[in-house]
């Protein structure tokens, strides 16, 4: 009875591995339809997404420049995780109750495109797996690209072009830097903040997050 368990266990593993490896493969080429977070959203409120995939070239560079400045400055240099940031992480949830993450732009597309949201050892466990093999099988302009048409930016809003005609009423290629980082901003909580019609909070982020990317520059993939 063990070793039919434990045949049964490695087959399950083998079958895991090669159908996560394939599928990662697949997404490099092949625009993600649906992610876990969408359905789970439209069960819970019963309502469909806003989602329109559109290749990179048909989204602002100022949207890209502003997620980088915003959420993952070392995005470009780093495989998957940014070490330094979660230091800095470590030792601020030492000191604050406000706990601050470190997840890069590439865990971010790990979580978003292949897992369910929640927190356990288990699913961040995934998320590192998954993160490897994107980067492993995936350019940083397709890490972007997939980032950009599949995270949440508004209540039930899924992408760049979706969340671009939201907010502004154009779409995402024509974006402006403010526009930009008005959805950057939003982004720890797209459900709660507006990107446009914004709070003094939100407000203030924008002109931060602006700074931010005066200061790195521009960058090319």
């Amino acid at each position: 009875m063990l070793k039919k368990i434990l045949t049964f266990i490695k087959k399950l593993l083998l079958w895991f591995f090669g159908l996560s490896i394939l599928s990662v493969i697949v997404f490099r080429f092949v625009p993600v339809p649906v992610t876990p977070l969408m359905i789970s959203r439209a069960v819970e409120t019963r309502t469909w997404w806003n989602h329109d995939w559109v290749p990179i070239e048909e989204i602002s560079p100022n949207l890209q420049w502003a997620v980088v400045a915003s959420e993952d400055q070392n995005f470009l240099t780093h495989n998957g995780f940014d070490l330094k940031a979660i230091e800095k992480a470590i030792e601020h949830n030492k000191k604050s109750k406000r706990v601050r993450g470190a997840s890069t732009i590439s865990q971010q597309v790990a979580k978003n495109v292949f897992l369910w949201q929640g927190r356990s050892w288990v699913r961040k466990g995934l998320e590192v797996y998954f993160t490897f093999l994107i980067e492993l099988f995936w350019s940083k302009e397709r890490i972007m690209e997939v980032y950009l048409n599949s995270i949440e930016m508004g209540n039930g809003v899924y992408g760049a072009e979706a969340a671009s005609k939201y907010w502004y009423g154009k779409s995402a290629k024509k974006l402006t830097q403010r526009e930009a980082a008005g959805i950057a901003a939003i982004l720890p909580n797209p459900r709660k903040f507006k990107a446009s019609n914004s709070s003094p909070y939100i407000e203030r982020r924008k002109t931060h997050i602006i700074r931010q990317m005066n200061n790195i520059g521009r960058w090319e993939y």
